[in-house]
C-alpha cells in the first residue's frame, strides 16, 4: 500500500519535529493520502529479498467505541534483511489481525507476525517462524543516503498485476517533510520512479544496494511522477533502537518558531548582520524545550549545525535541510546541544530528548479508543482518529488542534462524544455532541481519568456537567444523580454495552 497525498494548507507548521515550516500546510495524512501496496519479477539476485504481503485489518470504532470496527484487506511489499526478518512499512501492517507473506516466485503464504511498528517513521519489522520460508532468500545489502540525481530503482507489487514490478527512475529532491500515516515531519526522499499503491514496504535501490522503502506518492492529479522512500538514516535508526528490544519514537523539541528573515525582526533581538536563527515563541509543556528554552529565545545552532534565518542547516555541500533533521537520528532519552541568544546574551543549552508532547494527538493506531459512559453520555478523548481537524469538526476544536498547547490545567481535550437515548438524559438531543467539557460537579476536568472521580463526588443530588459551547446549547447539562445508578445499567444492556469505560480507565478510582 502506498499513501497518496495533496499538499494543503495548515497553521502547525512550527510544531518543532512534527509540522513543516511552510505557511498554510495542513495535516496531510488526512487529504486524499491513499494506501498502496505491490511487487515484481525477472533474473535480477535482488528478487531473491522481495517478499509480498497480505494483511487483514481492523479499524477501530471511534463514534462507537466499545464496538469492534469494521475488517479489511490490504496487501503490499516488502524485503528481506539480515537476522530472517522481513521489512516493510508501518502502514501496511497497522491495526493487523493477520498477516501472510509470500517470497517472490513462490506459490505458498506463510503466516507472519509484527515484531516491532513504527507509526512515527512508517516502518515495521515481520517474523515468520518456518524457517522454510527464507530458503533461497537473500537479504539486502544497505548503501547510503543518495544525492539529486542519482538513478534508483522500485521494487515492488503494485496494482495493475501480481507479478513483481521494477520501476526506475532519479532521485528529485531529499528534504523534510510528511510522512502521511503518522503526521511526523522527517526526512524522506522524492523520486520521479514510479511508485503506485502496492509498493508501500518495497525497496528502494541504488547500485544494487537498498537506500530505502517506498512509502508514498502525490496524487496524479496534482502532480505527476512524484513518489517518496523512507531514506537510509531513518530506517538504520529504526534497526538500532529496536536492538534494545523495543521502540519508543522519534524525540520532538516541543516548541512553535518563527523564521527570521527581517532585518528589523533580528536587530530587536539583538542580531548582528552575522547571526541567523529562528525565534521560538511558545514552548510545550513537559516537551524537551521545556525549562530549557524560553519564548523570544533565538536558537543560532543545534547539534553544531548553524540554523539560517529561514529554519534551514547547511546538510551536504551545496544542500540545505529543515534544522529538525538531527531529531530524526536521535533516540529519546539522548542529549541535544543547542546555542540560544537570550535577552541579547548567548548561551549553550543541553536538554534532553524526550517523545512528542500534543494536546491532541496525532493518528493513532494498533490502540483501542479510550472512554467513559455516564447516564448515556459518552466522553472520548479529541484526536486526530476522532472527529479529526476535517471541515464538518466544530470550528473550536480545529483551533485547539492546530494552536492547542498542553498545560497542567488542559492535558487532554475531553469531548461529550455524543448521547445515548434515555429518560434520564431527555431534553438533550442530537445537538449535544463533541462538545468540550470542563467541568464536572465543580472539579476541572483536565484529562479522561477525571470524570471518574467528579462523578463520584454529586453535587446537592444532581450532576452538573459545564460545557464549553454555551451559544447552541447552553452552558450546563443537568442530571439527576439519585436515578444515575439504574439508568447507567439500563443503559448499558439496552445498547448492549460491554463495560461503561475502556479498559485503560478501568484501574481509575475515585
Amino acid at each position: 500500500m502506498t499513501k497518496f497525498m495533496v499538499l494543503v494548507p495548515s497553521p502547525e507548521h512550527r510544531n518543532v519535529g512534527t509540522m513543516k515550516n511552510i505557511p498554510g500546510l495542513i495535516f496531510l495524512s488526512l487529504f486524499f493520502f491513499l494506501p498502496c501496496y505491490s511487487l515484481a519479477a525477472g533474473d535480477d539476485p535482488l528478487q531473491k529479498s522481495l517478499v509480498k504481503i497480505f494483511t487483514t485489518m481492523q479499524e477501530p470504532n471511534y463514534y462507537e467505541p466499545w464496538r469492534i470496527g469494521s475488517q479489511g484487506n490490504v496487501s503490499g511489499s516488502g524485503c528481506v534483511i539480515s537476522g530472517n526478518r522481513i521489512l516493510t512499512n508501518a502502514h501496511v501492517v497497522s491495526n493487523a489481525i493477520f498477516i501472510e507473506v509470500l517470497k517472490e516466485g513462490d506459490s505458498q503464504k506463510y503466516i507472519a507476525k509484527r515484531e516491532f511498528v513504527a507509526h512515527d517513521c512508517d516502518l515495521a519489522i515481520l517474523k515468520v517462524n518456518d524457517p522454510n520460508f527464507f530458503k533461497g532468500t537473500a537479504p539486502v545489502t544497505f548503501g547510503g543516503l543518495p544525492f539529486k540525481r542519482d538513478k534508483v530503482a522500485v521494487y515492488g507489487f503494485p496494482v495493475g498485476g501480481d507479478e513483481l514490478s521494477i520501476t526506475e527512475g532519479v532521485v528529485s529532491r531529499i528534504e523534510i517533510s510528511n510522512y502521511a500515516h503518522s503526521g511526523r515531519y522527517l526526512l524522506d526522499v522524492q523520486t520521479d520512479a514510479a511508485i503506485n499503491p502496492g509498493n508501500s514496504g518495497g525497496p528502494v535501490f541504488k547500485d544494487r544496494k537498498m537506500i530505502g522503502v517506498a512509502f508514498q506518492g502525490v496524487n496524479a492529479a496534482v502532480a505527476q511522477n512524484t513518489g517518496f522512500f523512507v531514506p537510509i538514516p531513518i530506517i538504520q535508526r529504526f534497526l538500532t533502537e529496536i536492538k534494545k528490544g523495543q521502540y519508543n519514537g522519534i524525540p520532538s523539541l516541543g516548541l512553535f518558531f518563527e523564521p527570521m528573515e527581517n532585518d528589523t525582526l533580528r536587530a530587536f533581538y539583538g542580531m548582528n548582520a552575522n547571526q541567523t536563527g529562528i525565534l521560538a515563541t511558545k514552548v510545550f509543556y513537559q516537551s524537551s524545550a521545556w525549562e530549557k528554552i524560553q519564548p523570544n529565545d533565538v536558537l543560532l545552532s543545534i547539534e553544531g549545525y548553524s540554523i539560517g534565518n529561514d529554519a534551514t542547516i547547511a546538510f551536504r555541500k551545496g544542500e540545505r535541510i529543515g534544522f529538525q533533521f538531527p531529531l530524526g537520528l536521535h533516540q529519546i532519552g539522548d542529549p541535544m546541544k543547542l546555542k540560544v541568544l537570550r535577552d541579547k546574551k548567548h548561551l549553550d543549552v543541553t536538554l534532553t530528548l524526550k517523545k512528542e508532547i500534543r494536546l491532541v494527538p496525532l493518528i493513532q493506531y494498533d490502540v483501542q479508543p479510550t472512554y467513559f459512559i455516564f447516564d448515556g453520555l459518552i466522553f472520548t478523548p479529541f484526536n486526530t482518529n476522532y472527529p479529526g481537524p476535517g471541515k464538518d469538526t466544530p470550528s473550536e476544536l480545529r483551533v485547539l488542534f492546530f494552536h492547542g498547547l498542553p498545560s497542567p490545567e488542559r492535558k487532554q481535550v475531553v469531548l461529550l462524544n455524543h448521547i445515548l437515548s434515555h429518560k434520564i438524559n431527555k431534553g438533550y438531543d442530537s445537538k449535544f455532541a463533541l462538545l468540550i467539557v470542563n467541568k464536572v460537579n465543580g472539579h476541572p476536568i483536565t484529562e479522561m481519568k477525571d470524570l471518574i472521580a467528579a462523578f463520584a463526588d454529586p453535587q446537592n443530588g444532581r450532576h452538573v456537567i459545564e460545557i464549553d459551547k454555551p451559544k447552541e446549547v447552553g452552558t450546563k447539562i443537568i442530571l439527576d444523580a439519585a436515578d444515575s445508578k439504574k439508568a447507567s445499567e439500563e443503559i448499558l444492556e439496552k445498547y448492549d454495552i460491554p463495560a461503561d469505560r475502556s479498559d485503560d480507565l478501568k484501574e481509575v478510582t475515585p
